[in-house]
């Protein structure tokens, strides 16, 4: 077996002990919990064609795909809301981890 294909049969993940450690996050924090909401955007952004004269010049993928640590990083915005929520559950939280007053429901 050659160097080439040891190599293609075990792939090198450089990232792995980033999103281990990304996904063992615990939220105990109120004020952490709602700064991840707000640093964490709560969808991928869209993507675009630049076109020029018609032609299509470049495509822009959603740059969710293009960040290898979008998973985890939605997980821990989601654990962060899932705190919010339990919290205090007759207090509401919009999207950004913003309590929403009784009078806006």
């Amino acid at each position: 077996m050659s160097g080439n294909e040891r190599m293609n049969t075990h792939t090198l993940d450089l990232l792995l002990p980033i999103r281990k450690k990304l996904d063992t996050i615990e939220i105990q924090n109120s004020k952490l919990a709602r700064l991840l909401c707000r640093v964490i955007p709560a969808s991928c952004p869209f993507a675009s064609d630049i076109k020029l004269f018609g032609n299509l010049i470049i495509h822009i993928p959603p740059l969710c795909k293009l960040n290898p640590l979008y998973e985890q990083l939605i997980g821990l915005r989601f654990r962060a809301l899932n705190y919010l929520a339990h919290l205090n559950s007759n207090t509401s939280w919009d999207e950004n981890g913003v309590r929403k007053s009784r009078l806006n429901r």
